[in-house]
């Protein structure tokens, strides 16, 4: 398959705006992107030693410190030892943390659902069977930056 530049400008573009555009209409309460995403992968996978933590999130130690510093701080993640390797922490959720990471998981289901209800029954039925492609597509970004 030969790939159209513009076309994949266009997909970039598409999935930049709707990344975006989340982002504005489902507020983390002042939390950045990488806080929320660490956020939300402590309250899924956790509790997580900071070195498989930062693996998963694709973040140097000292940058994930500074993350993770500012979560516990705000009282959504907890460090606590590891019960195994005494000299090494761990990170989970607090209900706090849980609390806002199920909120806005709901409400950003829910402006999904919302969104694919208005748009043509064909292009919901379209993008919906694209799925499984974009699933790939993020894994293999994803892949490459490791």
């Amino acid at each position: 398959m030969r790939e159209d530049p513009d076309e994949i400008t266009r997909l970039k573009i598409a999935l930049g705006r709707i990344s975006r555009t989340v982002d504005t209409l489902v507020s983390g309460g002042g939390l950045t992107r990488t806080q929320l995403s660490v956020l939300g992968t402590v309250a899924r996978l956790g509790p997580l030693g900071i070195g498989e933590l930062a693996a998963t999130e694709g973040l140097n130690p000292t940058m994930l410190s500074r993350v993770v510093g500012k979560l516990e701080s705000d009282g959504l993640l907890q460090r606590t030892t590891d019960p195994v390797d005494r000299r090494a922490a761990r990170v989970d959720v607090t209900d706090e943390g849980r609390e806002l990471h199920c909120r806005l998981r709901d409400e950003r289901t829910q402006l999904f659902t919302d969104a694919l209800e208005r748009m043509s029954g064909s292009d919901a039925d379209t993008l919906m069977s694209a799925l499984p492609a974009l699933e790939s597509l993020a894994s293999v970004i994803a892949d490459s930056g490791r």
